[in-house]
């Protein structure tokens, strides 16, 4: 940390000088809070900057133990950062994305996990292993939902798999019925896990190994099929969110 120009760097909200100090707060009883900042700063709506490359080797020794904090924050927050595979930071810090990618993946072992963060440390296995487009689209499995387009008429299309149901609606639609509750709903059949191929065979096998069946089964339905309830056009759902690029 100190042979970095911290006052050179920037990151969301102008000059990156406050990043040691945040970094020296982990640890203590306001984590959940510094975590906050560093990620609004960091990693803002997405965005990153040279404060947050520059962070990476710091976030790496939280990761594997080498300095205070949680490590399974500096895990997906490092994830988040390094996501874009055409950032040149990611040759340069290549040491450290391989470290993040041992711990991310022996992470996904520990007792525990909830759905949602299970979820999100998968999705920095494949950030860290340059899965681009799934490390980012993943997040749609904690959503509950995905927004694609029907092939055959193009209207917008929700994909929900979530507590108040699994369907596909045209348009927006109201969570648990209200206002849109009598939208016009087509089917969403799950995929047989046995006929997966490619990254849909490898996400769902990961959470069978560790024991996630609410994620296994969302998977089933990300990369299962819709049908539109307007044309009755029958979809791919995974095929129709990367044509889309999400």
């Amino acid at each position: 940390m100190t042979t970095i120009d911290w006052h050179g760097l920037t990151h969301a909200y102008g000059t990156a000088e406050d990043i040691p100090g945040l970094f020296q707060r982990l640890g203590g009883a306001d984590d959940d809070e510094v975590w906050g900042e560093l990620w609004s700063s960091l990693c803002h709506q997405g965005s990153v900057y040279d404060a947050s490359w520059a962070a990476l080797p710091h976030l790496t020794a939280i990761a594997c133990g080498r300095a205070p904090g949680d490590r399974f924050q500096a895990v997906v927050l490092a994830g988040a950062i390094v996501v874009d595979t055409d950032d040149p930071g990611r040759a340069r810090y290549a040491a450290e994305i391989a470290e993040l990618l041992g711990v991310a993946r022996a992470s996904l072992d520990s007792g525990d996990l909830s759905a949602a963060l299970f979820v999100h440390l998968l999705k920095s296995v494949l950030s860290f292993e340059g899965e681009e487009f799934w490390a980012e689209t993943l997040e749609g499995v904690n959503s509950e939902e995905y927004e694609v387009e029907c092939p055959g008429c193009e209207a917008g299309l929700f994909v929900a798999f979530g507590e108040f149901g699994t369907f596909v609606s045209e348009g927006d639609y109201v969570t648990g019925g209200g206002d849109g509750g009598d939208a016009t709903r087509g089917e969403l059949t799950p995929a047989a896990p046995d006929e997966l191929t490619g990254i849909g065979a490898r996400l769902h096998g990961e959470a069978v190994a560790h024991g996630q069946e609410e994620v296994a089964r969302a998977l089933t339905l990300v990369f299962g099929r819709g049908r539109c309830p307007s044309c009755d056009t029958e979809f791919a759902v995974a095929e129709e969110v990367e044509r889309l690029g999400y």
